[in-house]
């Protein structure tokens, strides 16, 4: 499979405090990866390193073949972001902020609309086109930005908590959505979540990172298999607490 993202030594520091450590992270097209990690793991970190939106200490990033340090500009085209907070313009519409976003990557006249028009369709916004930006919920200003990561139908998608904040039938759409564009679309798709379910329902390969390192990378399949006997329904939960803390014979190795 075409390798859509490949991230090589990534390293970032804080003052005295190693964040990231040394990296290595490859995304074939039609992947969807969960990138999981406890609070303060360096997870954001590693998606901003990623997205060009912090430069790394050391380390390269290449997004569908294209070197984010040699042609930035030309990387992010190739990329759609979804950021913690997902930060817009709070005067804005919902319909003016997208067609802003979709001139601002490029696309003029009818075809900004048509892209506009799409990408509401697929998040289902239709009902808060008029509302100005700050006066959505929180759950419609995720939306709001998934939205402008998608309109642009980039093969790279960084997506940091999407379904913060949705309700159960929003976050069933959602899902459905990420796991269409990975599996239908070929996109690479790196998906950050502390919701464990969320790995299961929706990605096809799972990578854990604590203190700044890679701690897993394999299926969400095989991960559950870790699990003690009996561990049912909270067999990822075991998992997770066991190689974030160090102590893999809890999971069964």
């Amino acid at each position: 499979m075409t390798t859509l993202i490949e991230a090589r030594g990534l390293r970032k520091k804080f003052g005295h405090i190693q964040a990231v450590d040394g990296i290595d992270l490859t995304v074939s097209a039609g992947e969807v990866l969960g990138f999981l990690g406890p609070n303060g793991a360096g997870k954001s970190t590693t998606m901003r390193m990623l997205t060009g939106f912090l430069e790394a200490d050391a380390g390269s990033v290449q997004l569908a073949g294209v070197a984010l340090d040699a042609d930035p500009l030309e990387a992010r085209r190739r990329m759609g972001y979804l950021p913690e907070g997902a930060p817009a313009y709070p005067d804005m519409t919902v319909r003016n902020f997208l067609m802003f976003t979709a001139q601002a990557r490029g696309f003029l006249g009818s075809e900004a609309s048509r892209r506009v028009d799409g990408a509401i369709e697929r998040v289902h916004l239709q009902q808060v086109l008029g509302q100005t930006i700050d006066t959505l919920s929180k759950g419609f200003k995720r939306r709001v930005g998934l939205a402008q990561a998608i309109l642009h139908d980039p093969p790279v998608l960084i997506l940091d908590e999407p379904t913060d904040g949705l309700d159960p039938n929003q976050k069933h759409e959602v899902r459905n959505l990420i796991k269409e564009m990975g599996a239908s679309h070929g996109k690479a798709i790196v998906l950050s979540t502390h919701i464990l379910e969320e790995v299961e329902a929706v990605c096809t390969r799972a990578v854990i990172i604590n203190k700044g390192k890679v701690v897993v990378d394999e299926t969400p399949e095989s991960l559950m298999a870790r699990a003690p006997e009996g561990a049912g329904s909270s067999a990822m939960d075991v998992v997770f607490r066991s190689v974030t803390s160090g102590d893999l014979e809890e999971a069964g190795q």
